[in-house]
Parts: C-alpha cells; structure tokens; sequence
C-alpha cells in the first residue's frame, strides 16, 4: 500500500476527520506512527497518507485492521459513536476494578482535557462540561460570566474526569471535591493564560478563571 504520488494534484495535505481520530487514539496509546503501522500491516506512509489527508477513504479491511490495532472499534474511529453516551458495551470478563492512588489520580487529571463540573444552582445541583488544565496542584477553567460554571466561586464543588474503553469495556474515572474560588487577581489571571494548556471549545469571552482547591481526591480503574 502507498500514498499518493508527488504528482498527485488531487489530494490536499490537509487532515480529515479519519485521520484526525487516528492520530488523537494513536498518541493517546502512546504508538508512534510506525509501530502503529506494523500493528495495522500497513507501510508507514500509508498510515501517514491516511492520517494527513482529508480525503483518504480506506476500506472496511484497512479500517478493521487500524481498529485492532489501536485497540479501538471502527466506529469510534470513523465518528460514528460521537453523539452516543460512552460505555454502550458489555462488562468484560472477569474484570478487575481497583482504587487509585492520590499519586495515580493526579497523573490522570494533568492529561488535561475535559472535565464535568457539578455545581449547585437556585434550581438544583447541575453537572455541565468545562475545558480544564491542573496548575499549581489545581483545577482552573475559564467561563463566562452568567455560564452555569461561573455559579462555582465561593461554593464547594465535585468535578469528575474519566476515560472509557468502550472496545475493550474499560476505563479509569477520577473525582475531585474542593471549594471554588474567581481570580481576582490580574497578574495572576495572565500567568494562568499563558500556561493553561485548555482553550474553552464553546469559543465566545470567557474571561471569568475560576480555580478549584481539592480538598479530596479519589478514583478508580476498571480493566480486564
């Protein structure tokens, strides 16, 4: 299998929503390109071709074997779970589910990403999605002023984050419980900026920092 050709004018070099996926699992796995490729039985730049540009279109065998590979499913990498809950599969055998440790729990949460954030409202406890970074030993996130999470400053919270297998029908969750506080602070709202690692997806202002202190964290895995 090969790439397209130099002189190949009808392919952009410009990644597609395949190829993207692919990259996202296979860094998230910690493969490089080539032992991605050796997985898969696939020449390096082939899997680079398929990665790179946004109109790639392997076949159900190519993508059953990238499937495998990176320990995922087809549809996962062809976008068809996006708008499904995660954890649709069946609990696999004989798992093992065990605690993390504080250590382990703080390894996870500075992956960065995504995190769900329970805050209480006049009308009842709400659990809404926040792009986080782990600075200083803490939770920071920015948001919008009169946003759900902008309810946070000054009132205990719960924010959980997590990864789950549906493939292999595995995972890890962490939970964080601490009080949230706003950055008043201007110096310290620009040091924030410049290292968080998070940019808020919903895009828009959001120049409101919140920070959680923990004050408890826990998790646990589940594996087979």
């Amino acid at each position: 299998m090969s790439g397209p050709s130099q002189g190949d004018v009808t392919h952009r070099l410009h990644a597609g929503d395949l190829g993207r996926r692919i990259t996202a699992r296979r860094v998230r796995l910690g493969l490089t390109r080539e032992e991605t490729a050796t997985r898969a039985e696939m020449a390096p730049t082939y899997l680079a071709y398929l990665e790179q540009y946004a109109d790639a279109a392997p076949n159900q065998g190519v993508l059953l074997k990238l499937a495998e590979a990176l320990r995922t499913t087809v549809s996962a990498l062809t976008g068809g779970d996006v708008d499904l809950p995660p954890g649709p599969g069946q609990a696999g055998y004989a798992p093992r589910f065990t605690q993390l440790s504080r250590t382990e729990c703080g390894d996870l949460l500075s992956t960065h990403g995504v995190g769900r954030l329970a805050v209480s409202t006049t009308h009842g406890p709400l659990i809404v999605p926040v792009n986080y970074t782990v600075i200083d030993g803490t939770i920071v996130f920015r948001t919008a002023r009169g946003a759900t999470p902008s309810l946070a400053p000054g009132t205990p919270v719960a924010f959980e984050v997590d990864r789950i297998d549906d493939a292999f029908s595995q995972g890890w969750s962490v939970l964080v419980r601490g009080r949230a506080r706003l950055v008043t602070d201007v110096a310290e709202a620009q040091r924030l900026a410049q290292q968080a690692r998070s940019r808020p997806w919903a895009g828009g202002r959001r120049d409101l920092w919140v920070r959680i202190e923990p004050y408890a964290v826990t998790g646990r895995r589940i594996a087979v």
